[in-house]
């Protein structure tokens, strides 16, 4: 029996959920079943007892709030233990028009990708600031340089995913799961793809773009963090060529002034220190870069680990059912 399961991640939701989940459909082609999964994370509301009155098969509690990220793992964890074949993520504030489900999914059920992200028409939605969409834009292209892959909207929270991919993704950042998961599937090989899709009407504001100062400053560090852990020899390469290149150019002009225009009055020793230093720094960041590397390839070792008990636990709930 083919399974498809529809997760998402609440919180403080019993107003919008109802309508989130009154769009949602309980037959999908390709599916012998459709079940729905909500997250809660740490709800100080009615959400888990409004989504129980909507008919939600599964409920995911979290004891105290954790952040979309830790939600959304939750759920994956969730839907593969509910023997899900095929996960779609979606906004309890009905963000998304739930009748694309169908379309989101078809990539994967005609295998040409493992994880597929709803494209909003960003350029046509009002309720978006022209500073929003310039960040969309401006985030979406940081996502695609990074990956290696060609999603024209990164932030976008409709996706689906299949049962292998779910297995093998990580979050490790706390604030968003949007940008690590895609950039995750460009370093792991997994195939992803994106379609367009159509959006309602807002419920309520977004969460997590609280004011554009804050949205700006967690996007940036979020996607230094990313890129530390998924490209590491890169990002320090990248952030020792500044200090080094600085340090060389003073080392040069001490030479210059030093062999040229010599006074004995002048020694330019704090020039030669600055310089000396600068090269110290740039050198000890590209060598923190080789030691991350090494750690890096750590990392996967323990991610293929993690994907093998994974699968296993996969299977013996599947044997259980």
């Amino acid at each position: 029996m083919r399974k498809l399961v529809i997760q998402i991640p609440c919180y403080n939701e019993e107003h919008a959920l109802p309508v989130a989940l009154a769009e949602l459909p309980r037959e999908v082609p390709g599916f012998d079943a459709v079940e729905w999964l909500i997250i809660d994370d740490g709800s100080r509301d009615r959400t888990v007892e409004v989504a129980r009155e909507c008919g939600v098969d599964h409920v995911v509690h979290l004891p105290q709030n954790q952040g979309l990220a830790k939600a959304f793992m939750a759920g994956l964890d969730a839907c593969i233990k509910a023997g899900a074949d095929v996960i779609v993520n979606t906004d309890a504030d009905n963000q998304y028009c739930a009748a694309d489900i169908p379309k989101l999914i078809q990539p994967i059920l005609d295998c040409e990708a493992e994880i597929v992200i709803g494209e909003r028409p960003v350029r046509q939605t009002d309720h978006f600031s022209p500073v929003k969409k310039g960040l969309q834009r401006f985030g979406s292209w940081v996502v695609r340089k990074l990956s290696g892959t060609t999603i024209p909207d990164a932030p976008s929270g409709f996706r689906a995913i299949s049962r292998g991919a779910a297995l093998k993704l990580n979050v490790f950042n706390e604030y968003t799961y949007t940008l690590e998961t895609i950039i995750q599937a460009g370093v792991k090989g997994i195939s992803i793809r994106s379609v367009p899709i159509r959006t309602n009407e807002d419920l309520r504001p977004s969460r997590l773009v609280k004011s554009i100062r804050s949205y700006v400053w967690r996007g940036m560090v979020t996607i230094l963090r990313i890129f530390m852990i998924y490209r590491p020899a890169r990002t320090f390469l990248y952030l020792g060529i500044l200090p080094f290149l600085g340090g060389g150019g003073l080392m040069i002009r001490w030479l210059i002034y030093r062999i040229f225009f010599f006074d004995p009055a002048k020694s330019r020793t704090p020039s030669l220190i600055l310089a000396a230093t600068l090269i110290f720094i740039g050198a000890q960041l590209w060598t923190f870069g080789m030691l991350a590397e090494v750690m890096a390839t750590n990392r996967k070792l323990l991610e293929e680990v993690q994907y093998r008990l994974r699968l296993r636990r996969s299977d013996l709930g599947d044997e259980g059912d």
